[in-house]
């Protein structure tokens, strides 16, 4: 049996707003369909990405933000950041963190398996190991993303 993982459907309070902010990030639009005064569903995909995300009006009855832990796989950290950024998307300094817990077999992240308060090391992880250097976003109303860099992945993925 497959199971593919479609769609995600983030609270957002300005349905506008939010739509403006995923175009600027560069994610591709694919559909924006008002179906009544009460119904408005957006539609988006990040480039490259198999899994899209949805939001709206008439939705989601959860507090608008409160979707986190959303990652975003990237090849290249850094250089993932910079495109965002200069994309106009406050994107937090390349980190890896101060280890501690281990995560597929590497030292992890903070953002959804690492508590608060978890220190994290300005810059990529020294030797660049996959699963193991981040960059945290947020959208306007504060729903979280997490870019993590991986070059190569575990057996079976």
């Amino acid at each position: 049996m497959d199971l593919k993982l479609e769609a995600i459907v983030l609270p957002v309070s300005d349905v506008d707003r939010a739509k403006n902010f995923y175009e600027a990030a560069g994610f591709r639009l694919d559909v924006d369909n008002t179906f009544s005064d009460d119904y408005r569903l957006v539609h988006f995909t990040p480039p490259g990405s198999a899994c899209s995300i949805l939001f709206g009006k008439g939705m989601i009855s959860v507090a608008p933000g409160s979707v986190q832990g959303l990652y975003l796989i990237v090849s290249d950290v850094e250089e993932a950041r910079a495109e965002l950024v200069g994309r106009g998307i406050k994107v937090s300094e390349v980190f890896h963190d101060a280890g501690g817990l281990l995560h597929h077999g590497h030292t992890a992240g903070d953002a959804v398996h690492r508590g608060a308060g978890q220190e994290r090391i300005a810059g990529p992880h020294p030797d660049r190991t996959s699963y193991a250097s981040y960059a945290t976003f947020s959208d306007p109303d504060g729903n979280g993303w997490l870019l993590q860099e991986i070059t190569q992945r575990q057996p079976g993925r």
